[in-house]
């Protein structure tokens, strides 16, 4: 099964399911789904940063703060975060990402998602997957902060960050 093919859960403006369809068909029709975002920090507390391969459906080659995807249908966000943090660093056995908060985004040109946002400590040596990641690092949060002008960023990825830090300060280590 490709990812187009992946079945989510349509929600509405209050997070209730109101539908499932294909996530190729979610994508092209603007509908309104669910995504988490997780933050990973090694022991240091560097934020692992990555840019995405140029062949992902959205935001391609664009950089990001945060590692996750789409919620499954019938996953929870809980669920969802562990699974996609693993996928997507290429380890197993990370301790469950810490839930912080979650947000409406919505761009107001058709891409709007539920988005949880969590928080990681991945202490072991990343693998992440070829397919979804071209590069990666882990980054102190000053030189992120100091990135977010240089750097291309998923504004729905830039728009977590931004809440993250307006909520909790610059120090989240």
């Amino acid at each position: 099964m490709s990812a187009a093919d992946e079945i989510l859960d349509i929600v509405d403006e209050h997070d209730r399911v109101v539908g499932r369809s294909p996530r190729g068909a979610v994508y092209a029709g603007g509908l309104r789904h669910r995504c988490v975002f997780v933050q990973a920090r090694d022991a240091e507390g560097r934020i692992f940063v990555h840019r995405r391969t140029p062949e992902k459906l959205v935001f391609p080659s664009l950089y990001d703060m945060f590692v996750g995807g789409v919620v499954g249908a019938g996953e929870s966000y809980d669920d969802a975060a562990l699974r996609e943090a693993e996928e997507e660093l290429g380890v197993r056995g990370l301790p469950r990402p810490r839930f912080l908060f979650k947000f409406l985004y919505d761009d107001g040109g058709g891409r709007t998602w539920w988005s949880a946002v969590y928080e990681v400590r991945c202490e072991a040596d990343v693998q992440p997957q070829a397919e979804e990641v071209a590069w990666h690092a882990f980054l102190p949060e000053e030189e992120v902060r100091r990135r977010l002008d240089e750097w291309e960023w998923v504004p729905d990825g830039l728009a977590a960050y931004e809440r993250l830090v307006g909520d909790a300060g610059p120090d989240r280590s």
